[in-house]
């Protein structure tokens, strides 16, 4: 321990960096406190305003489509304005948004101010990785990143535990009254690094593609809105509710994406440069970023499916079990990325897709047969593979492409974190609806926990797969090399960073 903590401290051996991740972690755990814990207050919310759950969960939906249709959009702006900029436009959005939700008086005002939260959490996430990027060298990326993702933890740890109070004995409007101290104390530390923007900047002018950038947004949104259940009757794909809005959507997709591909092949500066892609090692590293998050959505969609429906237990015991489990990610980045820079091995994001593969297993096979709070044991390989490979595989990522490209690498970081969120969640869903019964609600426990666990099963044996081949893509990646990079045609950066 003595070792990790001299090596960290090389890593903040300047007030520079030490600004530059204090401002990041903090931007990363006021993300995390507007995402995740707030799915919590939505019961709560719906019976104030008195409304139904359906119509309350379009809270979480906006949230979730203007987040992963900007990010993108956000990371190309700090190509132009800086990185701190917009980092820090994010971290005032985000507040904001925060109180204006506290205050408002009607349902569609907070739909509409969490999409606002939404769009400042895209401007964080698309800049933080750059600015970190920027900061520290390939060789110190591994232990610089264990405080963002340790900080997302921490954001998590806090809504699941201090959320759930304000929700039985305050009220749901503290829950985002909690957001306005940590927003503001994340605006002061983030100025110093604003006011140091100047240094980001780029050499030469960029110019925008709002064009691109508009296709972009309209084909992330259809396809996060393709995996949601916003048609009505049953939350199924195979009804006929289902088929008549979740087909022509898929299909929608198919023609934007489409179409986006062809203008941007034939714009000078495109919004997405897809000679990028000619980095195979990049390509295939964005690959295993999608399947890692997949996995994380899956575990937090099918894990409180298997405790309440399979099992019979109240909601209170998920957050029993997954406590635990996120607890894991306050300190495992810090001696994952220590090992990543001091070693730099090559299959370790392999062990740790076949790990959460190893854990989804043993939930599959033994979660039904073992008591009940020997779960988060069964829960420790997906703990373990969770936390080691975000801190890596963000490193990994990041050091794909030439430095002067951090911001589309950082775009598309997160562009496929939240693609693997929405796959995972509607892949998930999907398998459910397959195995479950129709008429499943009319059963007694009995008869529906067995199906529930069946069903549980099924998704996470699919998942396990799905673990397997992100492995062993993860094992064929080698980080970027000039020398490599020479012997190839290269984007040009102007046209690279339009």
């Amino acid at each position: 321990m003595p070792g990790i903590i001299d090596n960290y401290k090389e890593v903040v051996n300047t007030p520079q960096r030490r600004q530059v991740l204090t401002a990041i972690t903090g931007g990363q755990l006021l993300v995390q406190l507007s995402s995740l814990p707030v799915t919590l207050a939505l019961p709560s919310m719906a019976r104030s305003f008195g409304t139904d759950l359906e119509e309350a969960s379009w809270i979480v939906i906006l949230n979730l489509l203007v987040l992963g249709s900007t990010v993108l959009l956000g990371a190309r702006m700090g190509d132009k304005f800086g990185h701190p900029k917009i980092f820090f436009f994010g971290t005032t959005i985000i507040t904001v948004g925060a109180v204006l939700i506290a205050s408002s008086q009607t349902l569609a005002w907070v739909i509409v101010f969490r999409g606002l939260q939404g769009l400042g959490a895209g401007l964080i996430h698309g800049n933080g990785n750059a600015m970190l990027a920027f900061a520290f060298p390939q060789e110190e990326r591994g232990r610089a990143y264990a405080f963002p993702i340790s900080g997302s933890r921490m954001g998590t740890l806090i809504g699941i535990a201090v959320f759930g109070i304000f929700l039985e004995f305050v009220s749901w409007r503290l829950v985002f009254l909690t957001m306005l101290p940590i927003g503001l104390l994340v605006i002061w530390t983030t100025m110093p690094v604003f006011r140091r923007n100047a240094e980001a900047l780029p050499k030469t002018p960029i110019s925008i593609d709002f064009i691109g950038a508009g296709l972009l947004v309209a084909t992330a949104v259809v396809f996060l809105m393709s995996g949601m259940h916003v048609h009505g009757g049953d939350e199924s794909f195979t009804s006929s509710d289902a088929l008549s809005y979740h087909l022509p959507m898929h299909v929608l997709f198919v023609v934007l994406l489409v179409t986006f591909i062809f203008v941007e092949r034939r714009i000078a500066q495109p919004f997405v440069d897809f000679r990028h892609f000619r980095h195979k090692y990049f390509s295939l590293s964005l690959v295993s970023n999608v399947m890692f998050h997949l996995s994380m959505l899956a575990t937090m969609v099918l894990v409180p499916i298997m405790i309440e429906d399979g099992l019979g237990k109240s909601p209170i015991f998920v957050t029993a079990i997954l406590i635990p489990h996120q607890s894991f990610g306050i300190w495992l980045p810090a001696i994952a990325g220590n090992f990543h820079d001091k070693y730099s091995p090559k299959l370790l994001r392999t062990f740790c897709m076949f790990s959460i593969a190893v854990g989804f297993v043993l939930l599959a096979l033994f979660s039904a047969k073992v008591n009940f709070w020997l779960l988060p044991l069964l829960l420790l390989p997906i703990s373990f593979g969770t936390n080691i490979f975000n801190t890596v595989n963000n490193a990994t990522v990041m050091s794909a492409l030439p430095t002067e490209h951090r911001g589309f690498a950082s775009g598309m970081l997160e562009t496929t974190r939240d693609l693997g969120h929405a796959t995972g969640a509607t892949l998930s869903s999907i398998i459910m609806a397959m195995v479950l019964p129709a008429g499943i609600a009319l059963m007694v426990a009995s008869e529906s926990q067995d199906l529930y666990m069946r069903g549980f099963q099924t998704a996470a044996l699919t998942v396990v797969g799905i673990m397997v081949a992100g492995g062993i893509i993860a094992a064929f990646h080698r980080p970027y090399s000039e020398t490599d990079a020479g012997r190839r045609e290269q984007p040009s950066p102007a046209a690279a960073d339009d």
